[in-house]
């Protein structure tokens, strides 16, 4: 790739992050052209689709949660390490209306190495009984999609509150705590119908 094309490219995906972050993902793409000085062919030709710049702007966020899910695995509690991993999720989505999106649209229903990192999580906790054990991958999207509408819905009145809420959900998901479910959970199609009609 030529200089110019390197730097028209940093310059959008610089500027796609700023405003993904501070407007989430359905900012216009003549935004983000002009925002990077670009025009809005430049974009297209470096980003042919907005998934694709997506996937470039949080290349790094989807690495960091690989990372923080082989952190929280390799902790000595099971329940601890689900939790750590949760709770640095819900972390990064608090800070960044983008990523926030991003999460709600997505997780946790790839098939990436984070995905099954997650799987192994959530199947360890359950094997160490603190877990309850009816609880399935798909139904983790619940988790998601629910703090990610309370950070968007406090985000300028309480931006904690999401805390809460996520301590509210994890005390639901203990062991000790669990009564019968009245439906199975959804499965993984059902859970991509789901985000599609978000």
């Amino acid at each position: 790739m030529r200089k110019d094309a390197m730097r028209n490219r940093e310059r959008l995906l610089h500027a796609a992050r700023r405003l993904f972050a501070d407007q989430g993902l359905d900012v216009p793409l003549e935004e983000i052209a002009r925002a990077a000085g670009v025009s809005i062919g430049t974009l297209y030709n470096r980003f042919p689709t907005r998934e694709a710049l997506v996937e470039a702007v949080f290349e790094d966020r989807v690495a960091a949660v690989t990372a923080l899910a082989e952190q929280s695995l390799a902790m000595n509690d099971a329940w601890e390490g689900f939790v750590t991993f949760l709770t640095s999720v819900c972390e990064l989505q608090a800070a960044d209306h983008g990523y926030n999106d991003l999460a709600a649209r997505t997780a946790p229903v790839g098939e990436d190495r984070g995905y099954g990192l997650m799987g192994e999580l959530l199947e360890r906790a359950q094997r160490s009984g603190q877990l309850r054990p009816d609880v399935s991958l798909a139904d983790m999207a619940f988790v998601v999609w629910g703090v990610a509408a309370t950070v968007r819905a406090t985000r300028g009145s309480a931006p904690g509150a999401w805390r809460r809420h996520l301590a509210l959900t994890l005390d639901g998901l203990r062991a000790v705590a669990a009564h019968p479910l009245p439906v199975p959970p959804m499965s993984i199609p059902q859970t991509r119908a789901a985000m599609r009609d978000c």
